[in-house]
């Protein structure tokens, strides 16, 4: 789960619903877009706000930044049907979010499960809309297998429990295997109130959206031939490790898809939140040579 850097937002950024033709959803925005505009997708049991550290060096780099929740995501909420959450109905959302940003061509960020969503939407709507892609921390295929478990164990809870309880059942679970030295976020000062925005925003997620993606990550094919098909310029970035997809497997999906890498020294799964400073500084250089 990505902490975020900050929750105070900077004066550069409006948080409002932006309407599209699936619907409205929870935005951040940010910037003027005299160099461009970028759509920025979060991950599993994430939210807009796990790029918080990003919008206002971007915004002032000139870019738009926004960030969104999805549907069932924290604040945008959603139907309690998991059908609703299937890839290609998140993938559509993404394409009719970008519409909605009245811009000529999109920069599109997908973060852990958000990059097989936005993955999904370049293969639904072809390079057309885009002007980038970029793949945060997002695998060629299903997660490792002992994420897998984990997040199998998530979804048996999920099935049989309310939201809060499996709440407190993950913190239990966090404090047993606590390693301080292991995660990046750990060892940087947090914001105050960080714990209770990360608990109200597990209640605010609809359950059936992360049981969905859940499912997805554990059996997600490899569609990374389907991507390199299509004509536009990509970037795989990530931290030094990664839990849910090792960067071995990140580095031969970068060279397969004939796409930019970029590692973030001292960053794990979550560059955005834990390196903010530093990845948004790739995503600028990456954006601008383009």
């Amino acid at each position: 789960m990505s902490r975020p850097p900050l929750l105070e937002l900077p004066p550069c950024v409006r948080a409002y619903r932006l309407p599209t033709s699936r619907g409205s959803f929870a935005v951040l925005d940010a910037g003027d877009a005299r160099r461009g505009t970028a759509l920025l997708v979060p991950g599993f049991t994430g939210s807009k706000e796990d790029f918080n550290g990003l919008l206002e060096p971007l915004a002032n780099a000139g870019w738009r930044v926004v960030a969104v929740d999805g549907r069932g995501q924290y604040q945008t909420g959603g139907p309690r049907d998991e059908s609703a959450y299937a890839l290609w109905e998140l993938a559509a959302d993404v394409v009719a979010q970008a519409a909605a940003l009245d811009a000529d061509r999109v920069h599109l960020l997908g973060h852990s499960f958000g990059g097989l969503v936005s993955r999904a939407a370049v293969l639904l709507g072809g390079a057309g809309p885009w002007a980038s892609l970029t793949l945060m921390s997002s695998g060629p295929a299903a997660i490792e297998t002992a994420q897998q478990q984990r997040t199998k164990m998530l979804l048996d809870a999920l099935a049989v429990m309310d939201m809060e309880s499996v709440w407190q059942a993950m913190r239990e679970l966090d404090v047993q295997e606590a390693a301080p030295a292991d995660e990046p976020s750990r060892l940087r000062a947090e914001p105050p109130g960080l714990d209770a925005f990360l608990h109200r925003r597990w209640l605010s997620n609809v359950p059936e959206q992360l049981m969905a993606a859940g499912r997805q990550m554990i059996a997600e094919a490899d569609r990374v031939a389907e991507l390199a098909a299509v004509e536009l310029p990509k970037l795989v970035v990530s931290g030094e490790v990664d839990y849910a997809w090792p960067t071995p497997w990140l580095d031969e999906m970068a060279d397969r898809l004939g796409a930019r890498r970029e590692v973030v020294a001292g960053a794990e799964h979550s560059p955005n939140a834990e390196r903010p400073g530093a990845t948004a500084a790739v995503l600028d250089a990456f954006w601008g040579s383009l």
